[in-house]
């Protein structure tokens, strides 16, 4: 009877003994998840005018803020190199927008460590401003009333969908600290 008490004791801890973050879940779901939403332009939506929201950076900025110190400061350089692959921008855009955007965030973070989810969602619609008007200059649009109206739609949509995105994160963020059994 001893012997089948200190067993069960064991196994009700057992479960968490030997067991470590899998390597590949904690450094790759962050950069998959960036350089799966810097896909989306390849999605089949046809439309007259920019409507699906960048993805890519609201990935970029939602882990960002979740968890500052995970992408590195240099990220910007080759997850920006990747969507200006697939996004149609001239090259060098997105590797620009996406480097001073980690850089601002970085700013941000040390003037402002504790944040709540409005602060970060007004960021994010400031950031998303300056990111498609500033990626419009970049493929020689002109910035009149009428193109800034076609953008609009593109960047309401993209402030409405970052709770979502910023949701997924934090599911993600769960999922890639799940502690795996270690085999050996």
């Amino acid at each position: 009877m001893e012997r089948l008490n200190s067993q069960i004791r064991r196994d009700a801890f057992g479960k968490t003994i030997n067991r470590d973050n899998s390597p590949v879940l904690v450094f790759g779901i962050p950069w998959l998840t960036i350089v799966l939403g810097s896909l989306t332009p390849m999605l089949p939506v046809i439309a007259p005018a920019p409507v699906l929201p960048p993805l890519g950076l609201l990935f970029l900025i939602g882990w960002r803020l979740l968890r500052p110190g995970l992408l590195p400061l240099w990220a910007g350089f080759p997850i920006g190199l990747f969507d200006d692959l697939f996004s149609g921008q001239p090259f060098g855009s997105g590797i620009l927008l996406f480097s001073l955007i980690l850089i601002a965030l970085d700013l941000l973070e040390l003037r402002f460590p504790w944040r709540n989810f409005w602060q970060n969602w007004l960021t994010t619609a400031v950031f998303l401003a300056a990111y498609l008007s500033v990626a419009a200059l970049f493929s020689g649009a002109q910035l009149t009333f009428v193109q800034l109206g076609v953008i609009l739609p593109q960047l309401l949509l993209s402030i409405v969908a970052f709770p979502i995105v910023a949701s997924l994160v934090a599911l993600l963020d769960r999922l890639r600290l799940l502690r795996v059994r270690r085999i050996g």
